[in-house]
């Protein structure tokens, strides 16, 4: 049988190409005979310079810029035909920053602009920023107090689609998961209120607002282009070659949720197996998502790593290790 294997990152435990090779070692420990084709993916968030790099080639540009809260980090951009690639996730990323020590309502994207600026300064004609992974809620105003004056070709690659504003908004959604309270989660809400009614209200309600803490709304204001981080990827790898030779679509990410169907990496490689008639399984530390509706998205099957290991504490022990194993059981049950 031919596998496609082409997932996410993993959250913090292992990148998109790690998730594929132990997949690709899970499985053909079970079926040798299986022919693998690895196409590790991302949705905008971590990984994104890595993994197009990998597929592209092309020049990366390295320097030190603002991380989230304040300090310096070391963030790379690749350079490859006149377009610069950037993951903001390198400036502003949750992983940059312990757990002990998230300070949402500090968090700042200014090492994005930084980014942006030196990018500029290189002479590219058009600046693709990959969203996602963020440690920041600042609507983009770190950002936007770096990036001023005229501006390339701008193109926003998100991962999500929520609004800036609301219930399924930057604060409300993502907010707990950087370390708000629910009183932060409030004070965030208001911050984005103020700053978005001021600097720019007609983009608040666009898709991808929300995304990187509200990243997307700081860029939309720059005039940046709105396309489905996924997408592009999915394009830019040759993911759709890879699948006309496939039988069978592996892919996978951290925690395979609510906010997977709402146009994450995953569903979009499902979207392009079932057009050509592919069964799509997925593989993920955790799954929240039912049956019913994993089916809907075009994919046949969903397996959590933590439930095969026995618990969340045995998956993060070894990452590599139980997603391997959960493969090769996979395989099994998959290859004729």
């Amino acid at each position: 049988m031919r596998v496609l294997i082409a997932p996410d990152c993993f959250g913090g435990t292992l990148t998109a190409l790690e998730a594929a090779q132990a997949m690709a070692e899970g499985w053909h420990t079970a079926k040798p005979a299986d022919e693998l084709v690895l196409r590790p993916l991302t949705d905008g968030g971590p990984g994104f310079v890595d993994v197009l790099h990998t597929v592209l080639g092309g020049s990366l540009h390295t320097l030190e810029v603002t991380g989230p809260l304040g300090g310096r980090v070391t963030a790379s951009w690749l350079e490859h035909d006149g377009t610069g690639y950037i993951e903001s996730a390198q400036a502003n990323g949750l992983h940059l920053v312990p757990k002990q020590d998230r300070r949402p309502l500090d968090a700042t994207t200014r090492g994005v602009g930084e980014l942006m600026v030196d990018a500029r300064a290189a002479g590219m004609n058009r600046i693709v920023i990959g969203l996602g992974g963020s440690a920041t809620t600042d609507g983009g105003r770190g950002m936007l107090e770096v990036a001023t004056g005229a501006w390339p070709e701008l193109i926003a690659a998100t991962d999500v689609e929520n609004p800036l504003l609301g219930p399924h908004g930057a604060a409300h959604t993502f907010g707990p998961q950087k370390g708000a309270t629910p009183a932060d989660v409030e004070e965030l809400e208001k911050r984005l209120d103020a700053f978005s009614a001021e600097a720019g209200p007609r983009f608040r309600d666009e898709p991808g607002a929300g995304a990187a803490g509200g990243l997307g709304f700081g860029l939309f204001l720059l005039g940046a282009k709105r396309v489905s981080g996924a997408g592009l990827v999915r394009e830019l790898t040759g993911l759709d070659k890879a699948m006309a030779d496939a039988q069978l679509v592996l892919t996978g990410e951290g925690s395979f949720d609510w906010q997977s169907l709402r146009g994450k990496l995953v569903t979009s490689v499902a979207a392009g197996a079932a057009e050509r008639g592919l069964p799509t399984l997925v593989l993920a530390g955790q799954v929240s998502v039912g049956r019913r509706e994993a089916a809907a998205a075009g994919i046949e099957a969903s397996y959590a790593v933590a439930d095969h290991a026995g618990s969340v504490e045995a998956a993060f022990a070894d990452p590599a290790g139980t997603l391997s194993a959960l493969a090769r059981d996979v395989a099994s049950q998959w290859s004729a």
